[in-house]
C-alpha cells in the first residue's frame, strides 16, 4: 500500500513478513555489533562489518530515503560528516556556487578544508540571482550548486526548481541542504535536486540527544560513489544513534506542525515589540521568499530570526530566557536561543556576516513544542526594560 509521509515516519513500505526475525518487535531492535558471523565460506548474512552497513543503520537510511522520496540515504555521525563526506565527491580544480548565507559549519569546513584540497567556491546570494545572474557564475571548473532553503541565518529563500533547471541545462549537481525544512515540509529532490543533506540532529532526530547527519539522492551513479566512500572513510552511524534517530522521526509530523503552529504565534507577537527592529519569517507575506517558499514547500517551519535595537539589548535577553534555553543546534522539542556571531557563524568572517546581514543584535530562535503562551510569556520577561 502506499503511505501517507506521516505514516512513513512510522512504517516503512514493505511486506508484513520483512523483519519477522525480530520477533514482532515494533521498536526496531539495536544491533550494538561490530562485525557478523559468516555461515559458511563464500556465504554471508548480509552484514559483515559494521562500517560497511548495520541493520538498525540501514533501517534508518531505508526511513529517511522514503521521506525524501531518494533511492537512498546514508546515515553519518554527524551533518558535518556527512557534508565532509559529499565533498570527496569532487576533485582538485573543482569549482563549487555556494550560497553566501550558509551555517557557518559549512564555511568552515569549505575554506578549511575543502579548499585546501584544491577545491575552489564562488559565493552568492544565491535566492537573489535570475537565470542570467547565476549562468553568469559558471566556469569550465564548475561542477555543483550549493544550496540552504532557507538559508541559515538569514532566511533566505531560493527556488530549488528554478536553480534546478539551470544546474541540469549545464551538467552541474544541485545540492539542497534541508536542514531547517526537514522532509516533512520540503522534499528538494522532488523539484530537481541530485543530493539533499540534513544535519539529522536537528529535526529528524528531534531531541537534543544525539547527532547525525544524512546524504540522500535519486541517482544510481551518485549513490554507487557515496557507498564506495562510506565504506572507505568510516563516518556511518553508530546502531545506538541509528536508533535514537529512527525513535524520533516517528514523532517528526507531530513536532514540526506544533513548532511551526509556536513560531507563527511567537512572530507576530515579536512584530508588536518596541526593541525588535527586523523579523525575519518565510511565513511572513512581507518575506521576500513567501511565495517561493508557498509554492515550493508544505510549510514555514519553526525557525525565527530577529534584530533588536543593539548589541546590549542581545546579550541581555540571551541572559534573562529562562524556559528558552541559549544553546547552539536547533530542531529538537526545546526552543533554543542562538547568538550567530558568537556561536553557529562565529568562525565565519566579519565581513562576510555583515555582508549577509548578521550583526551583533541578531538573535536566532528555534522554536519548541511547549506551550506557546509560556514562550511567549519568557521573551517578555526577557525583553522588559529594568
Amino acid at each position: 500500500m502506499s503511505l501517507s509521509l506521516e505514516s512513513k515516519c512510522l512504517h516503512l513500505e514493505r511486506s508484513s513478513t520483512d523483519g519477522c526475525s525480530h520477533y514482532g518487535a515494533i521498536s526496531f531492535p539495536i544491533y550494538q555489533t561490530a562485525t557478523y558471523a559468516h555461515p559458511a565460506v563464500g556465504q554471508s548474512t548480509g552484514f559483515d562489518y559494521s562500517r560497511l552497513q548495520n541493520p538498525t543503520r540501514e533501517q534508518l537510511e531505508r526511513t529517511v530515503a522514503a521521506l525524501e522520496g531518494g533511492i537512498d540515504a546514508l546515515a553519518l555521525s554527524s551533518g558535518m560528516a556527512a557534508i565532509a563526506l559529499l565533498m570527496e565527491l569532487f576533485s582538485p580544480g573543482d569549482n563549487i556556487i555556494a550560497d553566501s548565507d550558509l551555517y557557518g559549519g559549512s564555511i568552515r569546513l569549505f575554506d578549511n578544508v575543502s579548499r585546501k584540497n584544491g577545491i575552489t567556491f564562488t559565493r552568492e546570494n544565491i535566492s537573489a540571482l535570475d537565470e542570467t545572474g547565476l549562468s553568469s557564475l559558471i566556469t569550465p571548473a564548475t561542477k555543483a550548486i550549493y544550496i540552504e532553503t532557507p538559508t541559515n541565518p538569514m532566511m533566505n529563500v531560493t527556488d530549488i526548481a528554478a536553480v534546478a533547471g539551470i544546474a541540469e541545462k549545464h551538467g552541474l549537481l544541485l545540492i539542497v541542504d534541508n536542514t531547517f525544512m526537514s522532509p516533512y515540509f520540503q522534499n528538494p529532490l522532488s523539484l530537481g535536486a541530485d543530493i539533499v543533506i540534513h544535519s539529522g540532529t536537528k529535526f529528524l532526530a528531534g531531541h537534543n540527544d544525539t547527532l547525525a547527519g544524512f546524504i540522500v539522492t535519486n541517482r544510481a551513479d551518485i549513490q554507487e560513489k557515496l557507498r564506495f566512500l562510506i565504506k572507505t572513510t568510516g563516518a556511518g552511524l553508530s546502531p545506538f544513534d541509528s536508533w535514537l534517530t529512527l525513535r524520533g522521526i516517528k514523532t517528526l509530523a507531530v513536532r514540526m506542525e506544533k513548532a511551526q503552529e509556536n513560531a507563527a504565534k511567537i512572530v507576530g507577537w515579536l512584530k508588536a515589540q518596541p526593541s525588535v527592529t527586523k523579523v525575519i519569517y518565510p511565513g511572513l507575506p512581507e518575506h521576500p521568499g513567501f511565495a517561493v517558499q508557498k509554492k515550493q514547500a508544505r510549510g514555514f517551519g519553526s525557525m525565527v530570526t530577529f534584530n533588536v535595537t543593539s548589541e546590549e539589548k542581545a546579550k541581555s535577553i540571551l541572559n534573562k530566557v529562562r524556559l528558552i534555553q541559549f544553546a547552539e543546534s536547533l530542531g529538537g522539542v526545546e526552543t533554543l536561543i542562538t547568538y550567530p556571531v558568537t556561536q553557529t557563524h562565529a568562525d565565519v568572517p566579519e565581513d562576510i556576516r555583515e555582508k549577509n546581514g548578521i550583526t551583533t543584535s541578531t538573535l536566532r530562535l528555534s522554536v519548541g513544542i511547549e506551550d506557546a503562551d509560556d514562550l511567549v510569556e519568557d521573551l517578555r520577561q526577557a525583553l522588559e526594560e529594568k
